[in-house]
């Protein structure tokens, strides 16, 4: 893992080690605004190598390894996880740092936590970018794919399934292999712990409480769910703005990293300029 040298960790309130790391190549004169990139299930900071020296020139770019991914520990099964706590990690890293508040980027489980935060806690968010982000994966196929992954292994299962996830006819073999890697490197009785968790959450009947500008994200071809669960989002999200990549299943942010980053610098260039 390339940014495994520059991984930085800080210990969160229940003791837990988080990693993260700091991208800045912004202008040293000006006081530039955070942008924590929250990474997907199976994910890690990593996953984002092709956002950051884009992003990096404009913001300082935060990217945090979710618990029981990466570099950071794997939790105890006792306390049993919560969304709460995946939420309390981003603010303990806030803090940490003396970070007041940022603007979020959340892929798919990023995005869960980025909403929530949104809602709990909405004075450490400015904005919300969410990239194959519904509200939960109560409504999904997702508990289908635990007796598999216990079966088959990450990397079985996602050999299996990988054209779910990318658009094989236009992506690189070598970013395929990429992708497979990282996820298989993932403890797999947490990844069931942290899916399992996901697939019993919905709070659709809160996200008006959203009240930070959001731009949602949707993969045309969603294969995570379907498309419609981003309907309720549309419909409910006080000041959203909404994208559809057509024909794009669910790794968006993988298969497409240039056209991801190119939108969330227009978005927050156009409704942050000072």
């Amino acid at each position: 893992m390339e940014d495994a040298a520059r991984m930085r960790r800080f210990r969160a309130s229940d003791g837990i080690e988080i990693a993260y790391c700091i991208d800045d190549f912004t202008d040293p004169w000006k006081n530039a605004d955070t942008l924590i990139l929250l990474h997907s299930a199976m994910g890690n900071a990593q996953r984002y190598y092709a956002w950051v020296p884009k992003l990096s020139q404009h913001y300082r770019v935060l990217r945090m390894d979710l618990r029981g991914h990466g570099r950071s520990d794997i939790p105890p099964t006792d306390p049993p996880l919560t969304m709460a706590r995946l939420v309390q990690d981003v603010v303990d890293m806030m803090d940490h740092l003396s970070l007041e508040n940022a603007h979020f980027v959340g892929n798919s489980a990023g995005g869960y936590l980025t909403q929530n935060l949104a809602m709990t806690d909405p004075d450490r968010i400015k904005s919300a970018c969410l990239f194959g982000s519904t509200p939960g994966l109560k409504n999904t196929q997702a508990a289908s794919w635990l007796p598999q992954v216990a079966e088959k292994g990450l990397r079985g299962f996602l050999s299996e399934t990988i054209a779910e996830r990318f658009p094989l006819d236009t992506t690189d073999p070598g970013l395929v292999e990429y992708f497979i890697d990282q996820c298989a490197e993932n403890d797999v009785a947490f990844i069931a712990r942290f899916i399992g968790l996901m697939t019993t959450l919905d709070w659709r009947d809160r996200l008006g409480e959203i009240r930070c500008p959001t731009l949602i994200v949707m993969p045309g071809a969603e294969t995570v769910g379907g498309t419609d669960n981003y309907d309720v989002m549309r419909e409910t999200i006080p000041d959203m703005e909404f994208l559809s990549y057509d024909g794009m299943p669910h790794n968006i942010c993988d298969a497409v990293p240039n056209r991801c980053v190119d939108d969330v610098l227009e978005f927050l260039q156009r409704r942050f300029t000072r």
